[in-house]
């Protein structure tokens, strides 16, 4: 795959200045940084990139623990759109995407806990014979996670099916292997963070006369949330690259088994290592604990892509 190393550094820097001014950030927002259009072909309105560019803007959402409709709204819909076969009701439909003129959601496996479908156009309800456009009624739905948006969908009114790209190979299962690792990649940006924040508290809090970082079980813990961050950088890289080849592989049930468990590993050794403060409202540690524990669940439990690669072995 085509380095764009330092392409990503910039796109990294850029998001995560724009997700520091507000942990909420209005669609209009996403859509005016062109985060929305990346994958949308160039001549429907949109950047022409790929999914390894959607991945950072995932990561940098995880790291600011932002609150945005770009989940549901923007990777998961512009991926739908793309895997359908060409036609004008599609095309229309990325380009208003692109320009943010509509803000649609996706409901891949049910009409239940659907991100960011409270105050959708339209709900793209993806089924074995293509993705059926409706209106719906949604109803939000409480989660642990303030920073998410889930809701169950009602359609409401008639419904435009559109069919799946001719000779596509298992296109359902290669959308929920680009929504597991979007997650994932989510949770890595929370586990980023998490180590940072413990590493620089343990820098300057001090107890006994000298920093707590200088006592060896913080250096210790501190050591391991940092490998099992670069482990699961590795399984996300791997996991985007086949995301964004179109190969159906084991590689995104192993970054999402790993890495959203990974993350809520890290969130609370981050918590744990702050001390009582860590506990407390003020510190925020908890938004990033509890968004880590929603990924963790979101588009298959860890448990659930293990079984998965289980069956390799059968």
């Amino acid at each position: 795959m085509t380095d764009f190393t330092e392409f990503h550094a910039e796109l990294r820097s850029v998001a995560g200045d724009l997700l520091a001014k507000s942990r909420d950030v209005e669609w209009s927002s996403l859509v005016e940084a062109g985060w929305v259009g990346l994958e949308v072909p160039e001549e429907l309105g949109g950047a022409g990139a790929t999914f390894a560019e959607v991945a950072v803007i995932c990561e940098e959402m995880g790291r600011a623990a932002g609150a945005t409709s770009y989940l549901g709204s923007a990777v998961l819909t512009v991926g739908v759109l793309k895997a359908l076969a060409p036609s004008d009701i599609r095309d229309n439909l990325l380009t208003r995407v692109a320009s943010g003129s509509i803000r649609p959601a996706v409901a891949m496996d049910s009409h239940d806990f659907i991100p960011d479908a409270e105050g959708a156009d339209h709900v793209l309800l993806v089924t074995t014979d293509g993705v059926s456009v409706v209106q719906a009624h949604a109803t939000r739905r409480p989660v642990l996670d303030e920073t998410r948006r889930l809701a169950t969908v009602v359609p409401d009114g008639p419904a435009e099916t559109l069919r799946f790209a001719a000779g596509a190979t298992n296109p359902i299962g290669l959308l929920r292997d680009r929504a597991a690792v979007a997650v994932a990649a989510d949770s890595l940006g929370i586990a980023e963070a998490m180590l940072t924040a413990t590493v620089e508290y343990a820098k300057v809090r001090r107890q006994f006369g000298r920093p707590i970082g200088s006592f060896q079980a913080v250096k210790h813990a501190c050591a391991d949330m940092l490998v099992q961050v670069a482990v699961a950088r590795e399984l996300v890289g791997a996991a985007v690259e086949s995301v964004v080849r179109g190969r159906a592989d084991a590689s995104a049930s192993m970054a999402k088994a790993y890495v959203t468990g990974m993350a809520v590993d890290v969130a609370g050794k981050a918590v744990q290592l702050h001390g009582g403060i860590g506990y407390t409202w003020e510190s925020g540690l908890h938004v990033y604990l509890k968004r880590a524990a929603l990924n963790r669940s979101l588009f298959g439990s860890p448990a659930a892509h293990r079984r998965q690669l289980a069956k390799r072995y059968r």
